[in-house]
């Protein structure tokens, strides 16, 4: 496992630097961060984030052994997955020095270190070799870079010839919707509060990033219940472990608490939440 020493904290996502035990009382136990993929009624927040992982490999066609490189890596979820699943040699990127300790830590405990490698750093500033892995994922990070074309540039760009996009995504319904509620509180306060950065689009705009940097768009999928339900979930988790998160501060949760809530306001009026899978054809 390899880890670029980076600064202390991350400079723009602060709600990255909270102490990984409060990611711990209400995530799973991958401590997977984003939309889960609900197969049943009955599936739990664990069952469904494996099926979206393994929904996310079935995107990329992975059969075992491939590179890949996972964008906004979080507490690694997909990496380690990968690696233990299908032997892939993954490379992480986040800009949150605390998340790479977490995923040396797991790497190590699941004898999958040689396989994992991870950067402190933003995608848009570093200097990766070109056509070098055969997949590339973002999921849901995207919303927290500025210069999209640019990250489609990037992403096109290290990926080999025939190698796969993954961006799964928050998004406004649609660019009316975007100007009505860009501006209001409750999303003034995910942007500034919480992330210090955040830039949901519409989906359209993600489709015409992709297309103008030169990406074939094969899959868009809608998982838009799938992420109400997986928020309903955390909301569960820090109700239930509320005493635990604020021991790390008080009004830790109900600050997590009020973010979640508003996250899971707008769902089918004012948001989506789409998988978008591309491919590098030439």
């Amino acid at each position: 496992m390899t880890v670029t020493d980076q600064p202390a904290t991350a400079d723009t996502n602060q709600h990255y630097d909270l102490d990984p035990d409060i990611f711990g009382q209400f995530l799973d136990p991958l401590r997977k961060y984003s939309s889960a993929l609900y197969t049943s009624p009955t599936d739990t927040l664990e069952q469904a984030q494996r099926h979206k992982l393994r929904f996310v490999a079935d995107r990329l066609g992975l059969r075992g052994g491939e590179q890949l490189l996972d964008v906004g890596c979080g507490w690694g979820s997909l990496i380690l997955f990968m690696a233990e699943e299908f032997g892939c040699d993954t490379t992480g990127i986040s800009p949150a020095p605390r998340q790479h300790e977490y995923i040396a830590e797991q790497a190590a405990a699941r004898g999958v270190s040689a396989r994992v490698h991870t950067t402190v750093g933003h995608f848009e500033r570093l200097d990766l070799p070109a056509r070098s892995v055969d997949a590339v994922t973002l999921l849901g990070s995207i919303v927290h870079m500025p210069d999209l074309g640019e990250i489609f540039r990037r992403a096109r760009a290290v990926l080999r010839r025939d190698g796969t996009l993954y961006v799964s995504e928050s998004c406004f319904r649609n660019a009316k919707a975007r100007t009505a509620f860009d501006s209001k509180v409750g999303t003034e306060f995910l942007r500034n509060n919480i992330f210090g950065f955040g830039e949901l689009r519409p989906l359209s705009e993600l489709i015409a990033g992709a297309e103008d940097a030169g990406f074939s768009i094969i899959a868009v999928d809608d998982l838009t219940d799938h992420y109400r339900r997986t928020i309903e979930d955390w909301i569960a988790n820090v109700n239930a472990a509320a005493e635990r998160i604020d021991a790390h501060g008080p009004g830790q949760a109900a600050a997590l608490r009020h973010y979640l809530e508003i996250a899971n306001a707008g769902w089918g009026y004012t948001t989506k939440h789409y998988a978008l899978t591309c491919r590098k054809a030439r």
